[in-house]
Formats: structure tokens, sequence, C-alpha cells
């Protein structure tokens, strides 16, 4: 089995990476978090691998942080939840993120997920609440608050970017400039500079 690879970078887009080893491409679906950490094209990088393998396919899921990969083997072990799933949750939230909303038993912030409803969001807080003490989690980061925030956030989801990339991108704005909190126009132009 495949449990890590590293080589050239020759193909990158959300949910996807190609990684050429000794000469060959491999096809890796990745998450959003680890997508927008993977350096340029052309680039060496190194991922840590979990092979799924099944009667008609072999596919890759590389994660560039391996907490990332062992929340995602845990994820997998909940009924309902294939490693599709399981990428498409670590996409829309953060793995530590994940892990506070299944301890905290957050049904509503699993359910915003998609592909997750409520009779999963259960599942996955009654299977897994006790089995993520070993993870480390940082505390909750301070939300940006401002009138403009909700307003801009939901624009840029309704534009096709991902919430948590949103997020990032509303916060890096705000640090540059705090005014922009209030500011709809200015807040959504300087999301809109540094959202990948």
């Amino acid at each position: 089995m495949i449990a890590h690879l590293r080589g050239k970078l020759i193909h990158k887009e959300p949910g996807q990476a190609i990684v050429e080893a000794a000469g060959v491409g491999y096809d890796v679906a990745i998450s959003v978090p680890t997508f927008t950490a993977l350096p340029s094209l052309g680039a060496e990088t190194a991922l840590y691998i979990h092979t799924q393998v099944s009667d008609d396919a072999i596919a890759l899921f590389g994660f560039l942080e391996r907490e990332e990969k062992r929340l995602f083997e845990r994820l997998i072990t909940v009924s309902g939840v294939g490693p599709k799933l399981a990428i498409k949750m670590l996409s829309g939230l953060s793995p530590e993120r994940t892990v506070q909303a299944i301890r905290a038993q957050d049904h509503a912030q699993l359910t915003r997920i998609p592909g997750v409803g409520k009779k999963l969001a259960e599942r996955l807080v009654v299977e897994l609440k006790d089995k993520l003490e070993d993870f480390a989690v940082a505390p909750a980061p301070t939300a940006v608050r401002g009138a403009a925030v909700e307003d801009v956030l939901s624009a840029l989801v309704n534009l096709g970017y991902q919430r948590p990339a949103a997020e990032k991108a509303i916060e890096q704005a705000v640090a540059k400039d705090a005014a922009l909190k209030d500011d709809f126009d200015g807040l959504f132009r300087g999301a809109l500079k540094v959202i990948r």
C-alpha cells in the first residue's frame, strides 16, 4: 500500500492533485485545505496517502498534514461515510473545527457540510465523540464580526468559493484594514484579492 508520496506537483485543482514520482503520475484526491497549502506547479511536494482498494479501483487520498489523514481515517469508520464524503467533510470544515463539532455534539455545524444530513451528523457524534481524545484542538479562532462580514461570506460562497477559503480571505482582508468589516464593497474586493 502507498502510505507516503513525494514528487513533482504537475497538476492541482480543488479536490485533485497529480504528483509525478519516478516517472509515474499519481492521481490523488485532496481536501480544499490541502489544495490551498500545496506549492506552485513544478515544485516538489510530499503527501501522506490513504490507499483505498475496491473491486474496481485503487484510489489515493492525500494530505499535507498527518493529523488530517488520521481524522480522515476515523471519519471513514463511521457507517455511511466513504472516502469521498470524508474528503468533502474536511473541505467543508477544518480538521480542528470538525473535531470540535463532534466533541461538542454540534449537529448544526456538521449539517452545514454538503452531503451531511441530520441523521449522519447524529451518527458521527455517537460513533466518534469518544474516539477523538487524541486529537489536539486549538482554541476556536475569534471569528471576524462586522456588519458586512456575513453578507460578503454569503456572496463568496454563492460565487462558488468554498466556505473555509472565503472565511480565511475575509479574515486576511480585515487583518490588513479593520475598517473593512463594516464596508461590504471594500471587504468584498479585499477578500477577492486574497482568495485562492
